[in-house]
């Protein structure tokens, strides 16, 4: 094993800044809508596709990159992974249609993707195996700088020089966080020429990861109760500036303090593991999140909420959203004592996939102008599938399992 690496702080920095790119690239972009409807003659419905489609090149890129990450170490594919960012960054900047833009989206999404892929795996070979919630809560902490900054930032360009120039800052982000991976990240993994890259040991390596009962409850329970997240963060804008008709600087402060929520509860997160298991927080925290959001479906079918008591249950919602997944990741990859990539890898699969799948029926016509009446019976469906997974698999679980990962590269205390 190699030598410890000791600057703690400065590694938790870039891996918080990595887990920055995705947020960003969906965050930044959502007061320009309106902008963006108008110059490509389309609805602003049509543009939250865009949203739909990061997330789908966001899930389809997991599985693609942990295999890499596994067979070439973190950095190299870390590093394809940002060009490509960029590149279709600067691609987006060129659209003249909706249906270019959300293609674009896509690729962007691929390309994203490494960067969350490759973090969430680095934090497993930096940091010992009972420190991973709290080191996922500490980067959400770094997370929470795209919430509260990046909508302010976006609205900010888009009124100035056009919505195109919010592709411009994300692409100038992707290559700021390229250089400092270059030149202060050290290589959490060495590369693993047993790893195949051919398409069924993939499959096998993926199948293995999925037969852990440890992985697949706490991964899907996390991943169905985490999508509420991105179901509210796919149709803000529409809920916020057409349904309550707020202006672009309004909605940026709405969805900052609201984001706050997420953040803060995070945050407590890492003073709770100092008494209770991750197991119990997460377990807690569902059962809490199902009955607001039960609460929450049952008031708007009936009218019961002004703006204020709606902005309160958000922020109520999205707070046990923060509690509960640093926990419920953790406990996903906690068995694993190898290919952490691609145990990483399946975990961000499902948890983009399903919550892309939740933003798609969210978003769906079907709905028309209900957008609120959909985004919290979305919120609410998969809060309680996500209960019944975690109750139905922890009767398979038994003791909960904590793995130290072989080849790592620690960072020392």
């Amino acid at each position: 094993m190699s030598h410890p690496i000791r600057n703690r702080a400065l590694v938790i920095l870039i891996l918080g800044s990595l887990s920055t790119i995705s947020p960003f690239a969906i965050d930044m972009y959502l007061p320009a809508f309106k902008g963006i409807a108008s110059s490509l003659d389309t609805s602003t419905a049509r543009v939250t596709l865009s949203v739909s489609s990061y997330f789908a090149g966001l899930a389809a890129g997991q599985l693609f990159y942990g295999p890499l990450l596994d067979r070439f170490g973190r950095k190299r594919p870390l590093f394809a992974g940002l060009f490509l960012f960029i590149a279709a960054s600067l691609l987006c900047l060129i659209s003249q249609s909706v249906g270019w833009l959300v293609a674009m989206r896509f690729v962007q999404g691929l390309g994203g993707c490494a960067a969350q892929v490759a973090a969430m795996a680095m934090v497993r070979d930096f940091f010992p195996v009972q420190e991973t919630a709290k080191i996922i809560s500490l980067l959400i902490l770094i997370l929470g700088v795209s919430p509260l900054l990046a909508p302010t930032v976006g609205g900010f360009l888009s009124d100035y020089w056009g919505w195109r120039s919010v592709f411009v800052a994300l692409a100038l982000f992707a290559a700021f966080n390229l250089a400092i991976c270059y030149w202060y990240l050290p290589e959490g993994h060495q590369p693993d020429k047993s790893v195949s890259l051919r398409p069924m040991p993939i499959m096998r390596n993926f199948a293995a990861v999925l037969k852990e009962p440890q992985f697949i409850t706490y991964s899907l329970a996390g991943a169905f109760s985490f999508s509420g997240l991105l179901v509210y963060v796919a149709n803000a804008s529409i809920i916020f500036m057409e349904t309550y008709r707020m202006d672009a600087h309004r909605f940026g402060m709405t969805f900052a303090c609201l984001a706050a929520g997420f953040i803060g509860s995070n945050q407590i997160n890492v003073l709770l593991l100092k008494r209770f298991a991750s197991a119990q927080i997460f377990t807690t925290t569902l059962v809490f999140e199902c009955f607001v959001a039960l609460l929450f479906l049952v008031g708007t079918v009936n009218g019961w909420f002004s703006l204020t008591a709606t902005l309160a249950l958000f922020f109520i919602v999205l707070s046990s959203l923060g509690l509960a997944y640093p926990n419920a990741a953790a406990l996903s990859l906690c068995p694993f004592d190898h290919n952490i990539g691609s145990a990483s890898a399946m975990l961000g699969f499902l948890q983009i996939g399903i919550s892309g799948l939740a933003s798609a029926v969210a978003s769906a016509d079907m709905f028309n102008s209900r957008q609120m009446f959909a985004v919290v019976l979305v919120l609410a469906v998969m809060s309680w599938v996500g209960l019944a997974i975690l109750f139905i698999g922890k009767r398979k679980i038994g003791q909960v399992r904590y793995v130290e990962e072989t080849g790592a590269t620690p960072i020392g205390h």
